[in-house]
């Protein structure tokens, strides 16, 4: 029975991509009696309710992320993890002042999940962050980048010597997602006999860019009835929906919020989009694919063109081109789908995988 425990560390349990990352590594891990802490700076999120069980959650309770460096050092200083892992950039930055302030022998790996290059934000923290990232990143032990796209762009944009990103993918695919996606959907378009469903799922941000798949999806159904389901919840949504009513498409778009479980949506919709300006390894893209769903994605930086193989598991198109967007949409409809070969190709990207590579990474044995 493994004795060292590895900790976590996430700024909140908010419904993103690397959140739900971390936890499906949270899972996997537990599925191998390793002793786990999940450290953050508040509880807050939906995500909340879905910690694996025995992962013993730590709540730094500062809200914002730098007030927790003090915290999160004593957390090292008392607990002392054999390794901690740590995701998205201004948590990273965090992590490596805490455990330089606690003068810990923890193993730091940092996870970067997003291209640095196209990434953008409103916070005041954004004019920092790429600084404080040169200046403080080489001081981990780890930099890992969640696909080859994220560790060659976080190289060359903070100067970095190649190869001193190493590249993970994400632990997309266990167990639970392909017991939750055999679930039934509640929702009245997936009953027989209605229009086929385009189904896309993420924050409601300017990054993801629903507004170019509302305007692709008009365009679709000047040609073809369909419907358009968009899961999450952002700062967004109102625009979202001035759109759709000047668009003259409300009855046929949905914009539910966020749900607890997408992966049933995926299994049961025509077609999965991604029409996003930027990622890092999209992983709703994997998880449809896993469902079994048809895919279309824009070649954002980075990861859909890794993740598609340049096109051979799903559509590849330009971002921000609704017209291009509608064509593969349309595309999909008329083109019978090798629902197993997405599959398979989903699977690539399992968590077991990706645990093995992190314990590898912390040099920890079983």
């Amino acid at each position: 029975m493994p004795t060292q425990r590895i900790a976590f560390f996430l700024p909140t349990l908010a419904g993103g991509g690397a959140e739900r990352v971390a936890l499906n590594l949270l899972a996997g891990m537990r599925e191998r009696d390793l002793l786990l802490d999940l450290v953050v700076a508040d509880t807050e999120g939906p995500y909340l309710e879905q910690i694996p069980t025995g992962v013993r959650l730590v709540n730094l309770g500062t809200g914002r992320v730098m007030k927790a460096i003090p915290a999160l050092a004593r957390y090292l200083t008392e607990t002392k993890p054999v390794a901690l892992l740590s995701h998205m950039n201004h948590a990273n930055v965090a992590a490596i002042l805490a455990r330089d302030l606690a003068r810990s022998k923890t193993k730091l790996t940092i996870v970067e999940h997003n291209t640095l290059s196209t990434s953008k934000s409103n916070l005041q923290r954004s004019k920092f962050l790429p600084t404080m990232m040169r200046w403080l990143y080489p001081r981990a032990d780890e930099i890992v980048g969640v696909s080859q796209g994220v560790a060659t762009d976080l190289e060359l944009q903070l100067g970095f010597d190649p190869g001193t990103v190493r590249v993970i993918y994400n632990p997309v695919v266990d167990r639970e997602l392909l017991a939750k996606a055999t679930m039934p959907v509640v929702h009245p378009w997936f009953e027989a006999g209605n229009p086929p469903v385009f189904l896309a799922v993420g924050r409601l941000s300017e990054q993801k860019d629903f507004s170019n798949l509302i305007r692709a999806f008009a365009l679709v159904r000047q040609q073809q009835s369909a419907r358009l389901i968009i899961l999450g919840e952002g700062e967004t949504r109102s625009t979202l929906e001035a759109e759709i009513a000047t668009l003259g498409i409300g009855a046929d778009v949905s914009l539910p919020g966020f749900v607890q479980n997408p992966y049933a949506y995926m299994s049961n919709a025509t077609t999965f989009v991604l029409s996003s300006r930027w990622e890092g390894l999209p992983t709703v893209l994997i998880e449809a694919m896993a469902c079994g769903c048809a895919v279309v994605s824009t070649d954002c930086p980075s990861g859909p063109e890794e993740i598609l193989a340049a096109g051979e598991y799903g559509l590849l198109v330009p971002i921000e081109d609704s017209p291009a967007l509608a064509d593969a949409m349309l595309q999909t409809l008329t083109t019978d789908t090798d629902r197993l070969k997405s599959i398979e190709r989903g699977r690539y990207f399992s968590a077991d995988l990706a645990v093995d590579a992190y314990l590898k990474l912390f040099d920890y044995r079983l």
